[in-house]
């Protein structure tokens, strides 16, 4: 029979694998950026916690970097267009509901492929648009279609590694 410690002992346990469960599925996550496409923000081998909660409670603001699934993978990507948006990449610009997205300052270089927006695109009243910072080596919205509310898993907090990078994420 086990004697009071090591009910203890297991009880601690127990309670603290129930608390890091629900902390890692619904509160915040490690994830690591897999890839060129939101340089110059974020590069690649970056480890990042991902903020799941503050989405329960607001909703996604124009370039908050969010993350959210494609198949059998995650994309990090930036929200540039809002529900109700009309979206519209020419001339290698981003426009918004007809004006030109100048407080855009990150995703600086002229756009070369505007995908499937080439012609206006107007979101659903969940839908949004998300671009790469490296928005000509970005498999984003312009191929993807706009990604739903509740496809997002959350936003970007924090860069954990590399260590000289280490803090919040703009």
């Amino acid at each position: 029979m086990l004697d009071k410690e090591w009910m203890k002992t297991i009880l601690y346990f127990l309670v603290m694998f129930i608390c890091v469960y629900l902390l890692i599925h619904y509160v915040g996550q490690r994830t690591v950026v897999d890839g060129a496409s939101m340089e110059t923000t974020l590069y690649d081998g970056d480890n990042l916690i991902l903020n799941k909660i503050s989405y329960r409670f607001s909703d996604p603001e124009r370039f908050d970097i969010v993350v959210f699934p494609v198949e059998d993978d995650y994309y990090i990507k930036r929200v540039i267009g809002l529900p109700g948006e009309k979206v519209d990449i020419r001339d290698g610009k981003v426009y918004i509901n007809g004006e030109e997205l100048t407080s855009d300052v990150y995703g600086r270089e002229p756009i070369i492929y505007p995908g499937m927006v080439d012609l206006p695109l107007t979101l659903g009243e969940d839908e949004y648009f998300c671009m790469g910072d490296n928005r000509n080596n970005s498999n984003d919205s312009r191929d993807l279609g706009p990604i739903s509310r509740e496809e997002l898993q959350g936003k970007i907090w924090v860069r954990i590694f590399p260590f000289n990078k280490m803090g919040p994420v703009d």
